[in-house]
């Protein structure tokens, strides 16, 4: 209510208890007064009638919701289903117009609002994650592997005689499609294998670049986020190498966020050398549902220039999702949530190293992989270790996977890969992963541990039962 409307109430209940709400209200009106100043996470978070009200504030700025507004475009923001409208908060527009996912909607004010704060929300985030040079990012939906493809194809419009990406090994369905999708020719480099972990070969890179010739690489895409045993790459090498040759190198965060060792792999590899642009998944990172990612880099006009590369207008739910997380989060809550995870990842590890000890089996040395750890599993000549990844899920284990040595090959979109899920052609054995993510508890990890155990234990017993009937 604005002066007058509480002055007529003043008619109606005691001036006090009038007053009293009023001041009430100012406080979220404070909040917000100072959100929309600086652009950045609050300290402290918001409770969720704040949010709602902001939402509300927004959502009366689009034509949609104006009173007695005649719309006679094919494209009016009209919504049939009361659920669906509360859902999104009445906000039908999207993000973005044609021309540019960044740019202002003359129907939607209020939806352009929550696209530029969901951004500088964002940037702030990834700032407070580790990446402080980070100078533009933007909110898009569209999973990680569209977004690198996104990402591809601008870089390709400034290298229209560039076809290949060199891209270090990781088995991940979405990286391949990203790029044969984009029209380019993967060239997989293959990891080193040192001691129990798979690394970049910064010198099998170099050497391709020679081989094919600089001006005929799009990008060399690299991968910080990944399953164990394979490492985070070489980040900072590569962006030397890269610098040195005048390559884009574009960098799959997937999960990265949530990692210090990550972000600063990121941070120290812009320093010393070339990263032009780095895509991080929302959900991994901040308990999203699925769809949305943050495309980033440290020149501004760049990021720009992808942006304006995405077709039409776009959905406004991850951004909208982005907004409330993280209001909702503040600074505080956004690095208790970091700091939760990494704690996380120690208690795992112990746990794991304890449950492979006990059943005969080790965890394995992955010291530079900070969110994914890995242990051998057995390998029994008439049971596959695959075995063991159903039994868990039917347990109601989910995200553990089971990497078996079975000598398979795999085609991934036209290209050919020997065991393909380990990252590497014949690693020495047979193994689980398992990954301290963000929203993890102590509870999922004893769980897993306890689930684990027990599914061990029969797979073992129920070969030796074989074994001994076979004698007898």
């Amino acid at each position: 209510m604005n002066a007058e409307s509480l002055k007529l109430c003043e008619n109606l209940v005691p001036v006090a208890y009038v007053q009293q709400g009023a001041q009430a209200k100012q406080i979220q009106e404070n909040k917000i007064r100072t959100f929309l100043q600086h652009r950045k996470l609050p300290d402290v978070g918001w409770d969720e009638q704040t949010i709602e009200m902001i939402l509300q504030e927004f959502s009366t700025m689009d034509s949609n919701n104006f009173p007695g507004n005649s719309g006679v475009g094919e494209r009016e923001g009209r919504i049939l289903s009361d659920m669906v409208a509360r859902r999104h908060f009445r906000l039908a527009h999207g993000i973005g117009r044609s021309g540019d996912i960044a740019a202002i909607q003359p129907k939607a004010a209020g939806s352009s609002l929550l696209m530029k704060l969901s951004n500088s929300l964002a940037l702030d985030a990834i700032k407070i994650s580790g990446v402080q040079s980070a100078t533009s990012c933007f909110v898009v939906p569209m999973a990680t592997g569209m977004s690198l493809m996104l990402c591809m194809l601008t870089i390709k419009s400034k290298r229209p005689g560039a076809k290949y990406v060199l891209w270090p090994r990781i088995d991940q369905k979405s990286c391949i499609k990203s790029m044969i999708t984009a029209g380019f020719e993967p060239v997989v480099i293959e990891n080193r294998l040192e001691g129990d972990e798979l690394r970049t070969d910064i010198e099998a890179i170099e050497s391709k670049i020679n081989e094919l010739g600089a001006e005929n690489i799009v990008c060399v895409m690299t991968t910080t986020s990944c399953f164990a045993p394979r490492a985070p790459d070489r980040l900072e090498e590569v962006a030397t190498v890269c610098k040195k040759f005048e390559i884009p190198h574009l960098v799959n965060n997937a999960y990265g966020l949530q990692s210090s060792k990550c972000t600063h792999l990121l941070q120290q590899a812009a320093r010393v050398g070339r990263v032009d642009v780095f895509v991080q998944s929302l959900d991994k990172n901040f308990m999203v549902p699925v769809g949305g990612s943050i495309i980033a880099g440290f020149d501004e006009q760049f990021i720009q220039q992808i942006s304006k590369n995405y077709p039409g207008r776009a959905s406004a739910s991850p951004s909208l999702d982005l907004f409330i997380t993280l209001l909702s989060l503040g600074r505080e809550g956004y690095k208790q949530l970091l700091k939760d995870r990494k704690d996380m990842y120690s208690y795992l590890q112990e746990k794991l190293k304890q449950c492979a000890e006990n059943n005969g089996e080790r965890l394995l040395d992955i010291k530079h992989n900070p969110i994914s750890l890995a242990m051998s599993l057995p390998e029994l000549e008439d049971k596959p270790a695959t075995e063991i990844g159903s039994m868990l899920f039917t347990r109601f284990v989910s995200g553990a996977r089971v990497v078996a040595r079975t000598g398979k090959e795999t085609s991934v979109s036209g290209l050919t890969f020997l065991n393909f899920g380990s990252h590497y052609d014949n690693f020495p054995c047979s193994y689980l992963t398992a990954a301290a993510a963000v929203g993890m508890t102590k509870a999922d990890v004893d769980t897993f541990i306890s689930r684990l155990d027990q599914v061990l234990k029969k797979f073992k017993k129920t070969k030796t039962v074989s074994e001994n009937t076979e004698a007898a």
